[in-house]
């Protein structure tokens, strides 16, 4: 068999045209997923985010609505100059394009402020250790006090007059007082002196133990 006869019994007519077929139909189905994957997407078409920090949550909500767009709560703050429910932050921010159902998160102002546990500074740290794990907290501090005891070691903490300890849950907008040693041990040991009587005092006898003087006996020749 030559090869000329052998690749015309491959290549004839019905062969081709079925080749011919398949190409156009993977042709079509990719188109047709193109199209299809933009319709479902909504491919080319952007919504404007608009903003919605410092409106009340009712309101973000209702305007986020009308533009096709989710609200969603992620997140609480508080800040005592703004209303309860204030939108504190939105993601994403205002000007962003999104998507048709695109979910819009923010975050609400609490109606009080929140607390957070003391740690375990009292009688376990230095001031500036104290300071550094409250601070990184959150918490304000005042000028600290100074109380007897080692120098610069935290002994307590005031929050408003009243005495806190390690563990307890205080709002993080009151102020704190830390109180330190300044360098000086109040807790001397006490003993009681007991003055030996004078010689001009008269001792009463009566307190005198009584005794009879024995005689040594007489001694025999």
């Amino acid at each position: 068999m030559s090869i000329k006869n052998f690749f015309g019994k491959i290549f004839n007519r019905f062969v081709l045209l079925n080749l011919l077929a398949m190409i156009v139909f993977l042709l079509l189905v990719g188109i047709g997923v193109k199209f299809g994957l933009d319709y479902y997407t909504h491919h080319g078409e952007g919504i404007v985010v608009p903003k919605v920090k410092g409106l009340g949550y009712s309101k973000a909500r209702l305007m986020l609505e009308e533009e096709g767009l989710v609200i969603m709560v992620s997140d609480s703050g508080y800040n005592k100059q703004l209303p309860a429910d204030c939108i504190l932050a939105q993601t994403p921010g205002e000007g962003m394009k999104v998507k048709r159902g695109h979910v819009i998160y923010v975050t609400v102002n609490s109606p009080s402020s929140p607390t957070f546990t003391i740690p375990d500074v009292v009688d376990n740290s230095s001031l500036r250790e104290a300071e550094a794990k409250l601070m990184a907290i959150g918490f304000r501090l005042l000028p600290a006090q100074e109380v007897h005891g080692e120098k610069d070691w935290v002994y307590g903490i005031l929050c408003r007059g009243r005495r806190v300890s390690n563990g307890d849950r205080i709002p993080i907008d009151y102020p704190l007082t830390l109180l330190v040693g300044s360098g000086t041990v109040s807790d001397v040991d006490e003993f009681e002196y007991v003055e030996s009587p004078s010689p001009n005092v008269p001792i009463d006898e009566s307190t005198v133990d009584e005794f009879e003087e024995v005689m040594e006996p007489p001694v025999h020749e």
